[in-house]
């Protein structure tokens, strides 16, 4: 990998420090700044201690670019009121491990931005709230790139996903994502999402704990549940998934398809755990909690009611499956 460092000693030390913050990384349209002129930059590309990376960007190194060089390449090609967006931000701010294949960069939409090699431009009418005020490389907000990514997927799902990882990774909170979302003026699946926000904001940690709220335990009339109830014992603290307290039931959901043994064990001892606190826990996964969701309504509420639970069950719709299990 390039390394700035002994390519850029005789250099202004403005010009040094600038460098050193953008990764070995230079914009033509900067060097009056740091006074460097157009000479030296003319000096540096033709005896090869320069290279270009885009059009009117420099790295300032030979040898490979970081990926963190091409995206600071990118976001000053673009412009100096453009941001990494998108899965770039996302990578950037530790919501995601995964580097896109293209480096994502929004632009104010009144910008003429033409198209830039291994990029894709998004426009935005809104860049200046967007924009993360001091973080470098220049990004958006980490409200901002979860709401971004809600839009680019192609289910619902997928855009729960984002919201329970950025929340779940502690790099924002349901609050400040219900507040960005609520200054968009446009968004696809605005009532949907707002309402998954209230439920992460309430416990929630998963997709498959939102679909379980959503379309088992609020649809059907059953109790409220207390979401991660922290319980402790001689063996230490735990968190259950849903606890319904007053009626000693336990609903833990399982979003993996397989676990590993040590994984299993870990379940089987909280389960017998609980069953000695007198706590009774079922499990459930992915095609219970949205393949039959009136079914397994049916089932938990058979068993609050041997907790002593007084209600029934009310159906979610003409075609609810209460009742037959």
């Amino acid at each position: 990998m390039g390394k700035p460092g002994g390519m850029t000693a005789d250099l202004p030390e403005g010009c040094r420090q600038l460098i050193d913050l953008q990764r070995g990384v230079l914009a033509r349209r900067q060097a009056p700044e740091v006074g460097l002129d157009w000479s030296t930059i003319r000096w540096q590309l033709d005896t090869g201690r320069w290279t270009p990376l885009q059009r009117g960007v420099y790295a300032t190194f030979t040898g490979e670019p970081t990926w963190e060089a091409v995206c600071w390449a990118a976001v000053l090609r673009a412009g100096p009121e453009a941001v990494l967006s998108h899965q770039t931000a996302a990578k950037l701010d530790g919501l995601t491990s995964a580097r896109s294949a293209v480096i994502h960069v929004s632009v104010p939409l009144s910008k003429n931005v033409s198209s830039i090699p291994g990029v894709r431009l998004h426009r935005s009418v809104r860049l200046a709230d967007a924009r993360h005020p001091s973080r470098t490389p220049p990004r958006t907000r980490i409200e901002e790139t979860v709401l971004d990514l809600t839009q680019t997927v192609k289910t619902i799902d997928g855009a729960f996903g984002w919201l329970c990882q950025a929340c779940g990774s502690r790099l924002t909170t349901s609050e400040l994502l219900l507040t960005a979302l609520y200054k968009r003026p446009k968004i696809r699946w605005r009532g949907v999402l707002v309402g998954a926000l209230d439920d992460i904001g309430d416990g929630a940690h998963s997709v498959l704990e939102i679909h379980y709220v959503r379309d088992v335990e609020r649809p059907h009339g059953l109790p409220r549940a207390r979401r991660q109830a922290r319980v402790t014992r001689s063996s230490g603290r735990i968190y259950l998934d849903n606890l319904v307290d007053r009626y000693r039931t336990c609903i833990e959901l399982d979003g993996k398809a397989s676990h590993p043994v040590a994984d299993r064990w870990r379940d089987i001892a909280r389960d017998n755990a609980s069953a000695a606190d007198g706590i009774t826990t079922l499990r459930y996964g992915w095609p219970d909690v949205t393949e039959h969701p009136c079914q397994t309504a049916d089932q938990i509420a058979e068993v609050l009611r041997l907790g002593g639970w007084p209600g029934q069950p009310t159906p979610c719709g003409p075609s609810c499956g209460l009742g037959r299990s």
